[in-house]
């Protein structure tokens, strides 16, 4: 079908939260006869028969989309030959230097990196395998998520918008950190085509994205080497454009660099950083996971005086492997590996949140680093509990956020 009126809103909400501004800006060949905004029940919140491009409609006293318990409204645009339904959410979004405020209140990201992968449909979108992820992940006491490393099928985010889980959306810019001597942001294996296509990543992003209220916050690359000289104004202008597009959102992007050696963090509201103490350094080591993990994060502190998320942080775990005492790859390494990086993460006042890597195993390619694909997840590829999945139940419906 052909249609003849597209409309896009952005939302803006007053200090007090007793009123809500939208703005709808409508393109096509239709004529226009109504625009309302719909709550729940079907009754107007707010109508215009204004005919404009642009036309900003009030809703006085509106309900608040809120993590956990979501409301939403309902845009609809009558022409004299089409119509246009788009969903949205009412809420604000603000950070501090040492809060994440949602509707004015402290949020505590608890959840995952995750994947959109499963053993029978492999890497790709899976409606039915959305509504058990959701069931797990509420069972869990989660509320967030970041789409690592790309952003999710759009069915994805319009679950979260009804289920009222946070998302961190991430630019589709992993491996721009080649692990490897050579300099990525050198002009030839990153250069100006890679910006321009990143550019245009970003922008596709927002555009289809962007009246998510689940979306709370934007991720605009993963693991660079934000070391090099080269990094400093290509992540500039990668920033400033995510900014252009949308004023309303934190930006961030998730560090994998010392804080000494990072040089674009200055631009970011929001430090999130991946760490495998214990891991990846100090293999088996849990004992010097919680001094080094509040050394770094203090340290990151000091130079940016910005919130921080440890949007990853993991351990290879094979389902049914268990010793006493724990080894790696057991499932009491597991827990293990995760109770010292939450001893330090309740020590740290400016820790916004903790997302584990990862939700589920997920395949990769073949190598010899790799048994059947990586096992950090808390659940198995096709969806069965860790030890850890029961470990991170008991501490997240307890704690608060």
């Amino acid at each position: 079908m052909e249609h003849h009126l597209i409309c896009r809103t952005t939302t803006s909400l007053n200090q007090e939260m007793t009123r809500a501004e939208v703005v709808c800006r409508i393109t096509g060949t239709d004529k226009i006869k109504k625009i309302q905004i719909l709550d729940e029940n079907g009754l107007a919140a707010a109508e215009s028969t204004d005919t404009a491009e642009t036309v900003t409609l009030t809703v006085e006293n509106p309900k608040l989309w809120n993590p956990g318990k979501a409301y939403l409204y309902r845009l609809r645009v009558e022409g004299e030959e089409d119509s246009y339904t788009e969903t949205f959410g009412i809420r604000s979004v603000k950070v501090t230097d040492k809060e994440f405020l949602i509707n004015g209140k402290p949020f505590y990201f608890k959840g995952f990196g995750k994947h959109e992968d499963s053993e029978i449909h492999g890497r790709g979108m899976d409606l039915a395998l959305n509504v058990k992820d959701f069931n797990l992940l509420k069972w869990m006491g989660a509320n967030s998520f970041r789409t690592s490393h790309y952003p999710y099928s759009e069915e994805l985010l319009m679950m979260a918008d009804r289920e009222g889980f946070v998302i961190i959306d991430e630019a589709p810019a992993v491996g721009m950190c080649f692990w490897q001597e050579k300099k990525v942001f050198d002009g030839t294996r990153v250069n100006e085509k890679t910006l321009e296509h990143h550019l245009d990543t970003l922008k596709d992003m927002y555009s289809r994205d962007k009246n998510h209220p689940c979306v709370v916050m934007w991720s605009v690359a993963n693991e660079a080497d934000t070391s090099e000289d080269g990094a400093v104004p290509y992540f500039k202008k990668v920033i400033d454009t995510m900014r252009s597009l949308d004023n309303t959102r934190p930006v961030t992007m998730v560090h994998t660099m010392w804080p000494s050696a990072a040089k674009v963090s200055q631009w970011l509201d929001v430090i999130c950083l991946n760490r495998y103490f214990g891991w990846y350094s100090d293999h088996g080591h849990t004992e010097v996971i919680k001094e080094q993990v509040t050394g770094e994060m203090k340290e990151w502190y000091e130079k940016c005086h910005r919130p921080m998320i440890m949007t990853e942080y993991g351990a290879d775990t094979i389902p049914g492997l268990h010793k006493m005492p724990a080894v790696a790859f057991s499932e009491e390494f597991q827990c293990e590996f995760l109770k010292e990086y939450h001893k330090a993460f309740d020590e740290l006042d400016f820790m916004v949140g903790e997302q584990v890597w990862a939700f589920a195993d997920f395949q990769t390619k073949q190598g010899l680093n790799r048994i059947d694909g990586n096992k950090k997840g808390v659940f198995t590829r096709n969806r069965q509990p860790k030890m850890a999945a029961w470990l991170l139940r008991e501490r997240w419906t307890r704690e608060k956020g």
